[in-house]
């Protein structure tokens, strides 16, 4: 990636070279204290801060393996406690690692995905709002709650790219494009770490998984991964770069196989890449067992060869395999693990122990006056429903079906969702505050006011295995003035380990649609899920479609929010929606085949599917508004670009509408000829833009050489001389203006 190096003068140059030195001279102080406390640890003691355990079995009786791992603690056996949370229980288990002889403390951790107490849309819901200060306050709240209750590290945020709707773990990523996770990986390390580690309200962030987890074959979770290098390097290392380059503290290798080597062995990711070429000088953890399942692959012949082969590979801290606790300590001393290997883990790992201020005030992050307050602060739950709203796509808007009126006698409320509140939250939740929260049918009711009687029945389960509750949905959908029916996935059908073969609407849902249809009340329709769904019925038939994903604490709010027109959607897909299954994977990044199809009605000898249309449902970065953007008067600054030079592209957005709005628009770039095929897209810049009805703003990008670089078949990053398409748009299919330019030799 490129780097920026500023010539500065004057006093600000002053001042900034009095803060780096500072800087310098704090971390040649934690430098001096690592050495002095590892001059004085045992092998045994080194390997002890290499291990995480999880504290799950803490909450509740004491057991034997309680008490085992309470002497473990005390004999410096641990290093770092996952699942325990809490002043109090952080507090407690600190102690016991107080006891120690060399007493250095625990670091706790705790998957932290989208909120700790105020829950915030699933990651994938909230990249749909391409607002990155939105994205980064949701992580800063997060990790100011999380710190307030004793956590120092979250294992997040998860930029693995996901292309494949099937794999259920795109619900915690930022969705199939490389460029727009990379800038939400930026911010959300940004979110949850602040200015500076050892901040009392921020935690260590975790860039996970290293690396193409993402990509897992037939979206089937943990299944392995064979990719080219150029593939690897091109979509799906940026977004991890980019949260190094944000500071990221730590990252976290992954559960699969990369071209047959598993990702917790795979040297040449993480010693090659990660530490060497990047320079990273954080820490690895492992994912959950990671390294003894590299026993499973058939990598390793057992739990020792495990560990030697992880901790040789680059993996500092082995997380619940208890491979480098029953191991590491003998492998050294056979001579199968260099000991500077261990010694730099080690050192890794303590860095960021005193970068936390751990040795200064164990209990600096466990405070019960700050975790009543930032649990109590009434600003989180009005930022999770701005938030939400943000991150709510306008699929489909016909005939003004929506925004919903205000006045109408009745509104039906139905489907299985109707009435959700723990759904509402999505997967990986720290604890689930449902009973706080207001339901789609809740939030309707005091959105509609006392005058609006809102009927609600839920038709079916989520599951909806029968038809047994469609008549009373029917009954209560025919003397309404609108009805809204909410479908979708249950919290639990996305996550990890939640793979789906068929990703379209569970049981018989769809005739819920239809059979309100059927009595002329085509609904306007509100889709909860933590993945893009297939629902080509309901796409071509219903009125209005709005993509809720699952947002939240103030998610049955925000929804209503939307539906009444007091938040006008301004989310655009992160994700491609397929239209059926055989369309699997799609993407808009797609390559010219020798074969192109041009009509769709002319497929013969084509590289075109013959029983489906060869078009998305919705495209990449599609999203609706309430109201309408015109896109005028493109230019560029130069139409040839010297080596070193920059082209201004600049164009004027206008608000046509009548209400205010904000539209992402979108710049994309297509190299033509090129020493390896490019795609026909490649997304290169947006912004986020909020215009009053009848505005008009100047929209500017810079376009310079890494604006038009690649990896070439040398793996180098590259911008070759020749002709450029810039386009820009309000989606990938939607391209509004178009200009060529010249990158000269």
């Amino acid at each position: 990636m490129k780097r920026n190096w500023l010539g500065l003068v004057g006093p600000g140059a002053l001042a900034l070279c009095f803060a780096t030195s500072l800087a310098h001279a704090a971390e040649r102080s934690v430098a001096q204290r690592v050495e002095q406390l590892m001059g004085q640890m045992t092998l045994e003691e080194k390997v002890g801060q290499l291990n995480q355990l999880s504290g799950k079995e803490f909450t509740g009786p004491a057991t034997d393996k309680v008490r085992s791992m309470e002497a473990e603690i005390r004999g410096g056996g641990v290093g770092s406690m996952l699942n325990i949370k809490g002043v109090a229980d952080t507090r407690r288990l600190q102690a016991l690692a107080l006891q120690s002889r060399l007493k250095i403390p625990l670091l706790f951790g705790l998957d932290v995905i989208h909120g700790y107490q105020t829950v915030f849309p699933v990651p994938l819901g909230e990249s749909a709002s391409w607002d990155l200060e939105a994205i980064e306050e949701s992580a800063r709240i997060a990790a100011r709650e999380a710190s307030a209750s004793g956590i120092h590290w979250t294992f997040a945020p998860m930029v693995d790219v996901g292309r494949d709707p099937r794999w259920g773990r795109v619900m915690e990523g930022a969705g199939e494009d490389s460029y727009l996770g990379a800038r939400i990986a930026a911010a959300r390390v940004r979110g949850f770490q602040g200015a500076r580690l050892g901040g009392v309200e921020s935690v260590m962030a975790t860039a996970k998984h290293f690396a193409a987890y993402g990509a897992a074959i037939a979206g089937r979770d943990y299944n392995a991964v064979d990719m080219s290098g150029q593939l690897l390097h091109e979509t799906y290392l940026p977004p991890f770069k980019a949260a190094l380059d944000a500071g990221a503290a730590t990252f976290m290798n992954a559960f699969n196989t990369l071209n047959g080597i598993p990702a917790t062995g795979h040297a040449g990711l993480q010693r090659d890449i990660l530490k060497g070429a990047w320079g990273f000088k954080g820490f690895v953890v492992s994912d959950w067992g990671s390294v003894r399942e590299m026993v499973v692959h058939g990598y390793a012949g057992d739990l020792a060869d495990a560990a030697a082969k992880a901790l040789t590979a680059g993996s500092d801290m082995d997380m619940e395999s208890n491979a480098y606790a029953s191991s590491l300590a003998a492998q050294v001393r056979a001579g199968k693990v260099a000991l500077a290997q261990v010694d730099d883990a080690v050192r890794r790992v303590l860095t960021k122990k005193f970068e936390l201020g751990l040795f200064d005030d164990p209990y600096r992050f466990s405070d019960a006056a700050r975790e009543k307050a930032a649990l109590g602060d009434p600003r989180h739950r009005q930022a999770a429903r701005t938030i939400a709203g943000k991150s709510i796509v306008l699929l489909k808007n016909e005939g003004g079906a929506l925004p919903l009126r205000r006045g109408l006698r009745s509104i039906a409320v139905l489907g299985p969702l109707a009435d959700a509140r723990r759904d509402l939250e999505g997967g990986w939740i720290v604890k689930s505050n449902a009973a706080s929260m207001a339901s789609l049918v809740d939030a309707v009711r005091a959105a509609a006011g006392p005058a609006t009687k809102v009927r609600y029945a839920p038709g079916c389960d989520v599951a909806c295995r029968d038809t047994g509750g469609f008549e009373a949905a029917l009954q209560a959908a025919r003397g309404a003035d609108a009805v809204v029916l909410a479908l979708g996935e249950s919290w639990d059908m996305s996550g990890e380990a939640k793979s789906r073969a068929d990703i379209g609407l569970p049981g018989r849902q769809g005739e819920l649609f239809e059979a309100l249809r059927a009595i002329g009340k085509t609904p306007v329709v509100v889709l909860m899920a933590g993945r893009p769904l297939i629902f080509e019925h309901v796409a071509e038939h219903a009125p209005a479609i709005v993509y809720a994903w699952f947002p939240g604490s103030e998610g049955g709010h925000a929804m209503a929010d939307v539906l009444f027109g007091d938040v006008n959607p301004s989310a655009k897909l992160p994700m491609t929606f397929p239209r059926t299954m055989g369309q699997l994977p799609i993407g808009y990044q797609q390559y010219e085949t020798g074969r192109p199809v041009r009509d769709e009605k002319n497929i013969v000898y084509k590289s075109a599917y013959i029983d489906a249309p060869n078009t998305p449902r919705y495209a990449f970065g599609h999203g609706l508004s309430y109201t309408s953007f015109a896109y005028r008067n493109l230019q560029v600054s130069q139409p040839t670009m010297g080596a070193g030079d920059k082209i201004t592209l600049s164009f004027t957005l206008a608000n046509t509408g009548q209400r205010a709005g904000a539209e992402v628009v979108q710049l994309y770039l297509r190299d033509p000829v090129a020493s390896v095929v490019r795609p026909l897209k490649e997304l290169k810049g947006f912004q986020r833009v909020s215009l009053q009805p009848g505005e008009e703003r100047t929209v500017r990008f810079t376009i310079d050489r890494e604006t038009l670089s690649f990896f070439d078949r040398r793996l180098a990053w590259t911008a070759e001389p020749g002709r450029f398409e810039l386009m820009v748009g309000a989606a990938s299919n939607d391209i509004r203006l178009a200009q060529a330019i010249d990158l000269a030799p």
